[in-house]
Order: structure tokens, then sequence, then C-alpha cells
């Protein structure tokens, strides 16, 4: 009886046979888009307008495309919008958004519907209405967002700033892992590399909820990362022109060796940080009990 093929080097294997593939589920750290049909569908009316518009005359056409445009700019704000109170969400520690973007795609959904209503009725009430009926519909749906920073007590902030531009420069360098390897076509090394982009996000949120663990981190998040891409670079420049399983193979060790790596620092700080906040407890307790105040240890 004929047997499907399987190995090492089958499309569907790992070429690296050393990793236990059970230490982590395939899912683990997989998030759902933030933009959906939710807001995909917000660019519909926009481009209906735009196309009843066309035999409106000079005058309506132009009418027309501007209220389309700001129909079509507010779609593309509340999907950024989306995005950041998606990655707000996501973290423990995180600061509102600079920016009110879904605040100011409502706005923008309210002036397109009020165009759109003085082109089939001239005038200030119905426009009125109508744009004030879509803005407030808007804001049901979607909300306003985030309004405050989330678990910034007792953070300094110049710390905070800190994280923030060495978290950037970590994201842009997963990014550019990502859009590497996707040039090489091979769906394995795609996952191998997903995988290693969720051990190194879990250093990143770790250094976001204590600022103090960045100069710990800094090495892993700006050096390690970085060579990681240029690796995958260079992988996916050899793998796109010719499959080389020797290439491919190296390149997987060389994922494994960081994942390790980055799992092992990863520990040490968050040990690091207990041990901190056992020692802030039993300062706190000297100093209660030299006030006259016992606690029960048990």
């Amino acid at each position: 009886m004929a047997q499907r093929y399987g190995g090492k080097f089958s499309p569907d294997g790992d070429s690296d046979a050393s990793v236990p593939q059970q230490e982590r589920p395939a899912y683990k750290g997989a998030q759902v888009t933030p933009t959906g049909a939710r807001s995909n569908v917000m660019f519909v009316p926009g481009i209906v307008l735009a196309f009843m518009s066309i035999n409106d005359g000079a005058l309506g056409l132009a009418t027309g495309l501007l209220g389309s445009g700001v129909l079509i700019a507010g779609a593309w704000l509340l999907r950024e919008g989306m995005k950041a109170q998606a990655a707000y969400d996501a973290r423990r520690v995180a600061r509102r958004p600079g920016f009110p973007r879904k605040t100011l795609a409502a706005a923008l959904c309210g002036i397109g519907t009020g165009i759109a209503a003085w082109i089939s009725e001239p005038g200030l009430i119905a426009p009125v209405i109508f744009g004030g009926a879509a803005t407030a519909l808007h804001l049901g749906a979607f909300g306003l967002d985030p309004m405050k920073d989330k678990g910034m007590e007792g953070i300094d902030t110049f710390q905070q700033d800190r994280v923030a531009k060495v978290v950037e420069e970590a994201e842009t360098y997963l990014s550019g892992m990502r859009d590497a390897v996707r040039r090489a076509g091979d769906r394995s090394v795609e996952a191998r590399v997903e995988r290693f982009v969720t051990k190194a996000q879990d250093m990143i949120r770790t250094v976001e909820e204590d600022p103090r663990d960045l100069p710990a981190a800094r090495k892993f998040l700006g050096v390690y990362l970085m060579g990681a891409r240029d690796a995958a670079v260079k992988f996916a420049d050899i793998y796109d022109r010719k499959p080389d399983r020797a290439a491919k193979s190296d390149f997987m060790m060389l994922l494994t060796d960081l994942e390790e790596s980055f799992d092992k620092k990863t520990d040490k700080l968050l040990l690091d940080s207990n041990a901190d906040l056992a020692i802030e407890i039993d300062v706190l307790r000297d100093r209660l009990q030299r006030e006259g105040v016992h606690l029960d240890r048990g």
C-alpha cells in the first residue's frame, strides 16, 4: 500500500526535529484582527455616493466626491482607531492613544452624511439631522477612544518613554522578519518564525509592565532582533532563488537558539521582579513593626 512521504524535509515537516512540538500550542499568542466586517463596511457608503454622483452635473459630482472622500477618510480613521484600541486592550500597562481616531471618524461620518443629505435636499435642516444621527449611531456602534492611561500609576513616565522607543524598534524588526520569510514561501518556516515572534513579544510585554527591566533586555530587543531580522532576509534571498535544505536547517536552528535565549531571559526578568517585590514587602513589614503594627505572616 502506498504511504504518504513524511520526514524532516517534507512540506509539512519540521527541519528542527530536536524542538519539542508540544511545548506551546500553535495558536498560542494568536490574535483576531481588530478590523473586520464592521469597519470594512464603512467604506461602502463613500463608494456608493461617488458612483451616484456621476450623473449629477459638475456641481453635483464635485459635491458627491467631496462627501465620498470625507466618508472614506472617516472609515480609514476608524480602522486605525480600532487597531490602536486593540493594542491598548492587549497591554496591562498602556497610554491612551494620543490622537482620538475613532472620535474623529465619527465626526467625519457625520459630515460626509450631511454632505450626501445636502445633495438630495439642499438646505441646513436635513444635513444637520442626518449628520447628527450618523455621528450618534457611529459612536454607539464603535464607541470612543480610550480616554485615560492604564496601569501607569507609580511608573516613571520618562522611563516609559524610553521603553516605548525600544518596543517600537523591536516591533519593526519582528515585522521585518515576517515580511522576509513570506518571500521564501515556506509555510513551516513562517510558522516557526511566528512562534519565535510570540516569544519575543512575551519579553516586550514584560518590559512594558516593568520599565526597570529595560537595561537588562535592551540587547535582546535591539541587537538580537536586528540580527534575527537580517538573518531572515538573507535566508529569504537564498531560498527564493533556489530551495536550500542546508540554509533552511541553519535558519531553523538559529531560531531555536534565539527562542531558548529569549525564554531564559524572560524568566529571569520575572524572577528579578518577584525578588524586588519580596524585598519591598519585607521593608514594609519592618517599618510597620517599628510603628507597632504586627502583621500575621501565616
